[in-house]
C-alpha cells in the first residue's frame, strides 16, 4: 500500500465531477452515505469553476468578465461543501488546481481559452486521470453520463476522459503513472425522469423571485435506463449543507426540500439518488454503488 491508499478492506469511492457545486447537486447524498459508512470517498474535480454565474450582489464582481477571481473563491465552497459531506481529504483538482479552466457553454469565447478543459490534450488529461486511479485504487467510478446530464461541455468531457482513463488504467498505457489498475465498477449519475416528476409534484411554497419548472425543464432520463438508486434520505442534511456551501452558486429553500441555481427555477432535493452502471444491462436493478464488490478481495 503507497502513500495515499486507503487500507485494503476498506472501499473506495472516485467521483469525477467538471464544476465545485457538481458534486452536491448530482451526487451529494451519496458521498455523504458512503462517507458515513467508513468507505474512502474521493472528488477529483476538472475545473474552478471560474464561468460560473454569481447568486447576489456581495460576489457578482468576482466573475469572469470582470475581476476573473470567482475560480480562487469556489475552491473554499467546495472544501467546506466536502467536510459537510464527510469527505476530510479537502478538494482535489484534476492535473492540479487551476491546470484546467471552466469551459462556459459551447459556442462562447470561454470555449476557446487556451486553458478551456474542452481544449485539453486528451492524452495529457487521460494519463492524469490515469495517475489518480492507479493512486487511489478505487473499487468505484462515478461520472456524467454521454450528454454530460445537460449537455455543458465541461461535463461530456469529464465523461469521455473518465470512460477512457478507466479503460487505460486497466492497461500497459502510462507506465508513469503507476501500476495498472482495474475498476470493477463505472457509473453516469443521471436523475430519473419519474422522481424528478414526482419531486416536483411535491414542491410547495417557494421564495419569491423563484418559479417552478416547466415540464421536461429540468435534466431527466427515462427510467428503464437506470440502473441503481441509492437511498440519501438519511443524509439530506448533510446535502442540503454541502449545497448551501456553494453561496455563490446555490440557493436552499428555507424548507430544505428545494434549491435553485442562478435561474431561480425551484428542483427538488430528492431521496434517492440514480445511477447508470455502465455497460451493464438495462435490467440491472441495484441500490448499492458497492453491490457485488468485495473489497478485500480486490485490494
Amino acid at each position: 500500500m503507497t502513500a495515499g491508499q486507503a487500507a485494503p478492506s476498506v472501499p473506495r469511492l472516485l467521483f469525477v465531477h467538471a464544476h465545485p457545486d457538481d458534486e452536491s447537486i448530482t451526487t451529494g447524498g451519496t458521498i455523504a452515505r458512503y462517507a458515513a459508512s467508513g468507505a474512502d470517498v474521493t472528488v477529483l474535480t476538472c475545473t474552478l469553476g471560474e464561468e460560473g454565474e454569481v447568486i447576489g450582489d456581495r460576489w457578482a464582481r468576482l466573475v469572469a468578465d470582470e475581476a476573473d477571481q470567482l475560480g480562487g473563491y469556489r475552491i473554499g465552497e467546495l472544501a467546506a461543501a466536502l467536510v459537510a459531506l464527510g469527505v476530510p481529504t479537502g478538494p482535489r483538482f484534476l492535473g492540479g488546481g487551476g491546470r484546467y479552466r471552466d469551459s462556459g457553454m459551447a459556442g462562447t469565447a470561454s470555449a476557446a481559452h487556451p486553458r478551456a478543459f474542452v481544449n485539453a490534450d486528451p492524452d495529457a488529461a487521460v494519463g492524469e486521470l490515469v495517475a489518480v486511479i492507479r493512486q487511489l485504487r478505487p473499487h468505484v467510478v462515478v461520472t456524467y453520463d454521454a450528454d454530460g446530464g445537460y449537455g455543458h461541455p465541461d461535463h461530456i468531457q469529464a465523461h469521455r476522459l473518465t470512460r477512457e482513463a478507466v479503460s487505460a488504467s486497466a492497461s500497459a498505457r502510462f507506465p508513469e503513472a503507476g501500476m495498472p489498475w482495474r475498476v470493477p465498477k463505472l457509473y453516469w449519475t443521471v436523475a430519473a425522469a419519474s422522481a424528478v416528476e414526482d419531486g416536483v409534484c411535491r414542491i410547495g411554497e417557494i421564495p419569491g423571485g423563484w418559479r417552478l419548472p416547466e415540464p421536461g425543464e429540468l435534466p431527466a432520463v427515462d427510467d428503464s435506463v437506470v440502473t441503481t438508486a441509492v437511498d440519501v434520505s438519511a443524509v439530506l442534511d448533510a446535502k442540503r449543507a454541502a449545497l448551501a456551501a456553494h453561496a455563490t452558486q446555490v440557493s436552499v429553500s428555507p424548507g430544505g426540500g428545494e434549491f435553485a441555481l442562478s435561474n431561480n427555477i425551484a428542483q427538488p432535493i430528492l431521496a434517492a439518488e440514480h445511477f447508470v452502471l455502465a455497460d451493464a444491462p438495462s435490467t440491472t436493478r441495484e441500490t448499492d454503488l458497492l453491490a457485488g464488490i468485495d473489497p478485500t478481495a480486490l485490494a
